[in-house]
């Protein structure tokens, strides 16, 4: 029962990790590349969109399952080690970034009219918003493949023991 506990936990890492890169070294460089007025419309829409039942089964389920897993497999070492270095890392560098850093830029940007907004505002808001949640994003994307090595190890060793 471990073992499969500790597999959907690493899929659902992996699956977080993957989102985070794919935006790292793809999405945000092509939305780079749109005007002002589109990049923040753009925004908008795949903050939006991303608020559905897949994201959250991914994005909360491993904010769950790598603790429930750290406590499960709290007796078998160096396994239990690195699920709570994977734990750390993930509900801070990326649960914890997201929610106290990405959400509050996302809900400030999703209150922005840009219809009804001068190319200044519209350029100012763009300024404020994207050099930050990339930055914050980049982290988000470190701590989760940081997140998904150490989860893999833990599943590398758990099947050694």
């Amino acid at each position: 029962m471990t073992t499969v506990l500790l597999i959907i936990t690493v899929v659902l890492t992996a699956l977080i990790a993957g989102l985070f890169y794919a935006y790292s070294c793809s999405v945000v460089l092509g939305l780079g590349k749109l005007s002002d007025a589109e990049y923040l419309k753009a925004m908008q829409n795949i903050n939006r969109e991303i608020l559905n039942p897949i994201f959250f089964m991914s994005f909360m389920g491993a904010a769950i399952l790598l603790p429930v897993s750290t406590f499960f497999l709290r007796g078998e070492q160096p396994v239990f080690i690195f699920l709570l270095l994977a734990t750390l890392a993930y509900l801070i560098g990326v649960f914890g970034v997201t929610m106290v850093g990405n959400v509050p830029m996302n809900d400030q940007l999703d209150q922005f009219d840009i219809s009804g907004s001068t190319a200044e505002a519209i350029k100012q808001m763009r300024d404020n918003f994207e050099n930050r949640w990339n930055f914050l994003n980049n982290i988000r994307t470190a701590f989760s493949v940081i997140s998904i090595i150490l989860a893999v190890c833990a599943c590398i060793w758990h099947k050694e023991l």
